[in-house]
């Protein structure tokens, strides 16, 4: 086993492979609005490099924040002389990430030997991929695999298209993985798409919605992001891109939509994980959605899957007034919410994005809903905050099956209020 370590650790030093050793996640709950702009202020200095999980917005909510190991100190200091309180969610960071390389090493053995894909598990790009032929040729009649254009390092994007025939029927969009880093959404989204494939036919509910509408499913929704997380830096959560002037890369391809773009919850920095590009739909992976959805014209339903936190969330991010609709999402919410919770007893919170996280601009849900999909809604999957992104695989196929008990909840309601 020691071999087995040393041969991962000399594998990440060839690859250049960012390491997080000592870096600690932290969480501080927070007391008053004058720690909540201490700990902003904090958020804006860039010297301690510091990354905000989970940021500094209400009392209500905990901050949670990676502290590089060479920062530790002044961080503690900072906080100590503020009088506020955190506690360490995770001593070492690098540990967790150790455990999950070895876990996929080991389970990219097995699945070569036995030829099988295991949805227990992370996998790299090219395997999804690969795994989406293997999906569509079980499922000829159901299933396709489209290509709707190519990321900024000219990876192809797919989506899965679930439909028993028609031309631009009513139609249910759902994405994951557009912050790369949030692995276990992607999962979450290859479990799901195996679901809808398998249960059609067999699940009356299930069968009546595809015989009315299609599905289409993004899995991948940040490839060059998602193929970095698993080379060179897990922590990567942006696009790719290269911005002009800045020695940074990449936009948060959920900042870049035009819904309010460039206001409040958006950076301007490009270094910053929330810079939101230098202008609405500037990434092309948030283009090639932007025009197959306009391009197709019979959306009902968007969706967004994400982690962490556990939220059910609908419209508006960008500004905290109510949709016109907002009763009728919320209730749509709460009660998928409840039948997500009745697997396993997991809880969400439901409401909009801006009252129950943050205000964000440019988010694709706000987008989509003022394109005319009223029913628009975004997930942050498991956990609360234990593992945070580097949630264990073994929580995949659980988060999965709880989340499929909500999808299937607001698909079977879109289906049923047609407008």
């Amino acid at each position: 086993m020691r071999g087995f370590w040393l041969l991962l650790v000399l594998v990440a030093a060839a690859t250049a492979e960012r390491v997080f050793t000592g870096d600690q996640v932290i969480r501080v709950n927070v007391e008053s609005e004058e720690q909540i702009q201490l700990l902003q202020a904090l958020e804006t200095q860039q010297e301690w490099e510091l990354d905000f999980w989970l940021h500094p917005v209400s009392t209500e909510l905990p901050v949670d924040i990676r502290v590089p190991r060479g920062s530790l100190s002044s961080v503690m200091e900072y906080l100590s002389a503020n009088n506020i309180l955190y506690s360490v969610v995770i001593n070492n960071l690098q540990e967790l990430l150790d455990e999950e390389k070895a876990e996929m090493v080991v389970n990219q053995m097995k699945e070569r030997s036995t030829r099988s894909f295991n949805f227990g598990a992370y996998h790299p790009l090219e395997t999804l991929y690969s795994w989406m032929d293997t999906l569509v040729a079980e499922h000829p009649n159901l299933v396709t695999k489209q290509e709707i254009g190519r990321s900024y390092e000219n990876r192809p994007m797919y989506v899965l298209k679930f439909s028993t025939g028609g031309n631009k029927r009513p139609a249910i969009w759902i994405d994951t993985g557009i912050h790369s880093r949030e692995w276990v959404s992607q999962a979450t989204g290859v479990w799901t798409a195996k679901k809808i494939a398998t249960d059609y036919g067999n699940d009356e509910s299930l069968t009546s919605l595809l015989n009315t509408m299609d599905i289409y499913m993004l899995i991948v929704a940040n490839p060059d992001g998602y193929a970095y997380t698993h080379t060179s830096d897990r922590m990567w959560r942006k696009t790719r891109s290269k911005i002009s002037g800045s020695v940074c890369r990449g936009v948060d391809p959920n900042r870049n939509w035009d819904a309010g773009f460039g206001g409040p919850g958006a950076s301007t920095n490009p270094c910053s994980d929330s810079y939101h590009g230098p202008s609405a739909h500037s990434e092309i992976e948030v283009k090639n959605v932007v025009d197959l959805i306009k391009s197709h014209g019979n959306f009902k339903s968007f969706i967004s899957v994400h982690a962490y936190s556990q939220l059910l969330m609908y419209p508006y991010g960008y500004t905290c007034k109510s949709v016109y609709n907002q009763a009728e999402l919320d209730s749509v919410g709460r009660a998928a919410a409840q039948k997500l919770t009745s697997l396993y007893g997991t809880k969400y919170k439901v409401g909009s994005i801006c009252n129950i996280i943050y205000q964000a601009s440019g988010g694709s849900i706000d987008w989509s809903y003022n394109l005319g999909i009223r029913y628009s809604f975004a997930f942050e999957l498991r956990d609360t905050g234990r593992y945070g992104f580097i949630l264990p695989a073994s929580q995949i196929i659980p988060t999965a099956s709880e989340t499929w008990l909500g999808l299937k909840h607001i698909m079977e309601y879109v289906r049923d209020h047609p407008y």
